[in-house]
């Protein structure tokens, strides 16, 4: 049971989030993917937009089925692929994991998760977005800072941290209403290695690859490889309803934070908006 086949690629589509799920809907088999060289109407979590510009994103949504009990912890097993799959691409980053879909790079975002599953009718759409080569400047002004793409790591140098975000660094990150989630691109230049750059049809097959072996591992396996990413494991956060260090995640998905006094919270990603 492997994801790319079949695949379906628009030139413009509203959302391949939304053609996946009218697919799912009529019966489309498990592993069915979706593409698009642009959309109009992306959405991320929280029902929030998600732009790219023209001809330079990975818009990517997959149709999985059946939908189980082994499938509880999806939305961990996703961003796990997605990291492993950005490192293939581009040897040599380390991705880290921001609770509860962002995929990071350096303190800076470089691709987003957005699950919608229907369990009474056994499937799930898996959507996800991946920075490819989408320059600063291409960004929208508010995400310049805290965006990044595979080609900015080159054009602006590996290991560098944008202002006011740091992996090692103590931090803040307050958990509220999120600006729009940054676009996602394609490498369609050539790299400051010199070497031809990953186009949005060799990161689809990447991703395919490590969806095929996530989302079939085991439980332990897939908590085990999620916690080794957490990023924000040991930061101070806050919520409307409090503040606290953020202390992983439990055996569900749930985010731990410890408040005043040592005791611990648990935060459902349905619950709270994450932003830097």
């Amino acid at each position: 049971m492997s994801f790319g086949a079949p695949h379906r690629h628009w030139r413009l589509t509203d959302s391949t989030n939304a053609r996946a799920r009218e697919l799912a809907e009529a019966g489309a088999p498990h592993g069915t993917v979706v593409t698009a060289a642009e959309q109009t109407a992306g959405r991320g979590r929280q029902g929030r937009t998600w732009t790219a510009p023209p001809d330079k994103a990975l818009l990517y949504s997959a149709v999985l089925r059946p939908l189980d009990e082994r499938h509880l912890l999806l939305p961990l097993a996703v961003p796990v692929a997605v990291c492993e799959a950005a490192e293939q691409l581009e040897p040599g980053i380390e991705c880290q994991i921001k609770w509860p879909n962002d995929i990071w790079i350096e303190g800076r975002k470089l691709a987003g998760v957005l699950i919608e599953a229907k369990p009474q009718d056994g499937w799930a759409v898996i959507g996800v977005g991946l920075n490819l080569s989408i320059s600063r400047d291409e960004f929208p002004p508010d995400l310049r800072d805290t965006a990044v793409s595979l080609l900015g790591l080159d054009a602006e140098g590996r290991g560098e941290v944008s202002s006011g975000a740091s992996r090692s660094g103590p931090g803040r990150v307050t958990l509220g209403r999120e600006a729009a989630p940054n676009s996602t691109a394609r490498r369609a230049v050539v790299g400051s290695r010199g070497d031809l750059a990953t186009t949005p049809h060799q990161a689809a097959a990447a991703l395919n690859r490590r969806l095929d072996h996530w989302v079939a591992a085991g439980r332990d396996k897939t908590l085990a490889a999620w916690r080794k990413r957490d990023a924000l494991r040991g930061r101070e956060v806050a919520w409307e309803q409090g503040s606290g260090v953020a202390d992983g995640i439990d055996d569900r998905g749930h985010l731990a934070v410890t408040v005043s006094g040592g005791s611990r919270v648990l935060l459902g990603a349905g619950d709270v908006h994450l932003r830097l």
